[in-house]
């Protein structure tokens, strides 16, 4: 990925020792090509965060989904142990208590990984792409406008520095 940083903001010396003396028209035309790379590179950013995060939402929702399932099965065998408490004292009844309860301790814990999860995925916003673009807006800023070499060189009418600046 290309990382814009206030040394990028500066044309390298050449081999003799002084400063780069390309044109406005040069400059410029590499600044947009480095904007262009910067932009993509922050955009397949983007995209590869958001597919993460899709996929761990997604997975949350299945593991959700299945917690639901157990837990109907659950209601399910707990009818069937009542009526069986009823009709039966002890053995019967008490193995289909065992039952439900283990359905619904693994529902509880479908429960809990697809939560889990679920928020792994949650917010659904590239954060880390949105962060990077902000250092790079940031860094422009500071090069731009705070910088006093950049100043002083946008004040000489150039926009390049010189040897003795």
């Amino acid at each position: 990925m290309v990382r814009l940083s206030e040394q990028a903001l500066t044309p390298p010396p050449e081999a003799g020792g002084s400063t780069d003396a390309r044109t406005t028209g040069e400059l410029f035309a590499q600044f947009t090509e480095q904007a262009s790379d910067l932009f993509r590179d922050e955009l397949r950013l983007a995209e590869l965060e958001m597919r993460d995060k899709a996929k761990s939402m997604g997975i949350g929702a299945g593991l959700f989904g299945g917690a639901g399932l157990v837990a109907y099965l659950g209601a399910g065998a707990a009818a069937v142990t009542a009526g069986l408490a009823l009709d039966v004292v002890l053995p019967t009844w008490l193995a289909a208590l065992i039952v439900t309860v283990l359905l619904f301790l693994l529902a509880a814990g479908l429960a809990v990984v697809g939560r889990r999860k679920t928020r792994q995925g949650s917010p659904p916003l590239p954060q880390s792409a949105i962060a990077s673009v902000r250092r790079d807006v940031d860094v422009l800023r500071k090069g731009v406008h705070h910088d006093g070499r950049n100043a002083e060189a946008a004040r000489d009418g150039h926009g390049v520095r010189t040897a003795d600046s």
